[in-house]
């Protein structure tokens, strides 16, 4: 670290040694060395990296509301806004968003209309998924190269679901203490805040010698400073353009509500578009493969589903723990969590004449929260649901029919205890294979030979 670093990090001691080089690196680019940065090269330097929305509202804290606005800022100010937004208490978080939207922070008895949260809250949030495409990490990449897009729509709903709650029932007034409540509640947010802010502080935006105009200009951030919250997804190598009906933030949100252990890795299990509509097909490929994501668009539209904690297998019995939950993904996006009132969070059975046959997840018997008939494309969801907290019908009408059923594995597959055994003395051979791996390969036009892959041949 250069003199010049040194003295700058002297001005501000709420900087870790660890957070110096990132921030003064990051004043020296903007301010061109300088001791001061000046509104408009800071816009130019950071606007292409995140939602316009954010930059007026990063201008406010920095420089001050209109009618008191500073021509400059300084380091310190400079420093507190990366120290509060990546790592700093409720407190500090909080005077930032009040900063941000106008409000005085030290007053207590300050209300804010709710609009202007959920605002804030979608700028946030949509510049969180411009910096993952931006970075381009390999999360982001394994969903994007198979046909997942992200939708503003989508982001729009994704900002909501985290809002929403800020407000106590009956009110649009948000108290300081109602911030403080929601936060306190809220990592997803919380998380997404922190990626923001460490991105545009690591980013650097350099000339790319090697293009022949000499301007063109290229992003460094180094991605082992940024964790992206999407899970990596796995098992679509095959199927280059998925048809996906969900999108990343729908995707995002699921993933934020599972436990942290299964956060990591998504496995494509089932999909109706691809597989066929069959319900003995969506049970061979989903059962025994631990705790998986069920997703369902129904004939209007309509998307929802459930995580299950426990593999799939057939039974008159409920399976399942208080971790699983029901979730809405369109119109709105909710998650349902377990209330602990009973254990029926899921149920899987076929060919019996008398107890249900179908899959099912909360209620109970003829009352399910979610369920999937063994008549393939049938479907129901109950007007209420006792096994999970604030559950509404997810579908359109209470009997749907079916468009499309997805199901994911989360997390590594388990291992049975004699495929273990078969691993450990080396009894599989690298060509048998594995059965997702050729059934995709079947689908692609290709067949796996001893000397790699080849073309299926055209009759």
């Amino acid at each position: 670290m250069g003199n010049s670093s040194t003295k700058l990090a002297e001005k501000c001691s709420l900087l870790a040694k660890s957070e110096v080089p990132v921030v003064a690196s990051s004043f020296k680019l903007v301010s061109k060395n300088s001791e001061r940065i000046k509104e408009d090269d800071l816009m130019k330097f950071w606007g292409s990296q995140m939602d316009p929305r954010l930059a007026q509202y990063i201008t406010n804290f920095l420089f001050g509301p209109l009618g008191s606005r500073s021509p400059v800022v300084e380091f310190q100010r400079f420093a507190e806004l990366y120290v509060f937004c990546v790592r700093g208490t409720i407190d500090e978080r909080i005077n930032v968003l009040l900063c941000s939207l106008g409000q005085q922070p030290e007053s207590e008895s300050t209300e804010i209309a709710y609009p202007l949260i959920k605002e804030y809250v979608e700028a946030v949030v949509s510049s969180y998924m411009r910096a993952i495409r931006l970075e381009g990490g390999p999360q982001y990449k394994s969903w994007e190269s198979r046909g997942f897009r992200i939708v503003k729509d989508c982001i729009q709903k994704l900002a909501e679901s985290l809002a929403y709650d800020v407000v106590q029932q009956g009110t649009q007034k948000v108290t300081r203490a109602d911030a403080e409540r929601w936060l306190h509640m809220n990592p997803t947010f919380l998380k997404m805040l922190e990626h923001v802010f460490s991105h545009l502080y690591h980013y650097r935006n350099v000339k790319n010698a090697s293009e022949a105009d000499g301007n063109a200009r290229k992003s460094i951030i180094p991605q082992e400073a940024l964790q992206s919250m999407l899970p990596y997804c796995e098992g679509l190598q095959y199927v280059p353009d998925y048809p996906a009906f969900t999108d990343l933030s729908q995707m995002l949100f699921i993933n934020s509500n599972l436990p942290g252990t299964l956060q990591n890795k998504w496995r494509f299990l089932f999909s109706s578009q691809i597989h066929g509509e069959s319900f003995s097909t969506l049970l061979g490929r989903i059962m025994d493969q631990g705790p998986t994501v069920v997703i369902v668009e129904d004939a209007n539209g309509y998307i929802f589903g459930g995580y299950a904690t426990d593999s799939w297998a057939l039974s008159p019995n409920y399976v399942g723990n208080e971790n699983s939950f029901l979730f809405t993904l369109r119109p709105k996006m909710r998650c349902f969590p377990s209330t602990g009132y009973n254990d029926h969070y899921q149920y899987l059975n076929l060919h019996q004449q008398t107890m249900p046959n179908g899959l099912g997840m909360g209620g109970q018997h003829n009352y399910w929260g979610m369920w999937l008939d063994s008549e393939y494309g049938l479907g129901e969801c109950s007007e209420s649901c006792t096994t999970y907290k604030g559950y509404f019908q997810l579908s359109a009408t209470k009997k749907f029919n079916i468009r499309n059923v997805e199901v994911w594995g989360v997390g590594d597959k388990p291992v049975k205890e004699d495929e273990a055994e078969d691993e450990k003395s080396g009894v599989r051979s690298i060509l048998d294979g594995n059965a997702d791996s050729k059934a995709m390969l079947k689908m692609s036009g290709r067949e796996q030979y001893s000397d790699g892959y080849r073309e299926e041949p055209k009759d």
